[in-house]
């Protein structure tokens, strides 16, 4: 019995599109990038984007806020291989905005394709500095995630 095709996102699904250099040592004895650098890039994308935005916002920069984002959650569909030496654009959107949590849809594109290499979710759990208890989405980070909704 066969479900429902997937349909992956594409390119332009995305609001945000953020460019990561590839490092020689991104890539394994395979001659590809390996599996666990997908994760850096997400890592890369989404918290380059929030320190970005937020200081242009705000002049803030989230490092210094009393909340931050724990990575809660983690997931990647492998669509096909990323390369060295070429750049990687890491598509952004938010499919999750809730009270103290955040849920990143994060494509990540090569070349000129409009069909990613891989799709990553990526969900952030926010926390006080202080003493580690979930606590809301601080006003300022809500704000900077608004293009990505």
């Amino acid at each position: 019995m066969s479900g429902p095709e997937r349909t992956e996102p594409r390119r332009t699904d995305f609001p945000v599109l953020r460019r990561i250099t590839t490092r020689w040592a991104d890539e394994d004895v395979y001659g590809h990038v390996n599996n666990v650098v997908y994760y850096s890039y997400f890592d890369t994308a989404v918290n380059g984007y929030l320190i970005e935005r937020a200081h242009e916002l705000d002049g803030v920069d989230p490092r210094t806020l009393d909340a931050y984002g724990v990575v809660a959650e983690t997931g990647c569909r492998f669509l096909r291989e990323l390369r060295f030496p070429a750049d990687v654009e890491a598509g952004l959107r938010v499919t999750r905005l809730g009270t103290s949590s955040v849920v990143y849809e994060i494509g990540l594109f090569q070349g000129e394709s409009d069909e990613p290499a891989a799709v990553g979710r990526f969900v952030h759990v926010y926390v006080s500095g202080a003493d580690r208890t979930v606590t809301p989405v601080p006003d300022v980070v809500r704000a900077a995630l608004a293009p990505l909704t």
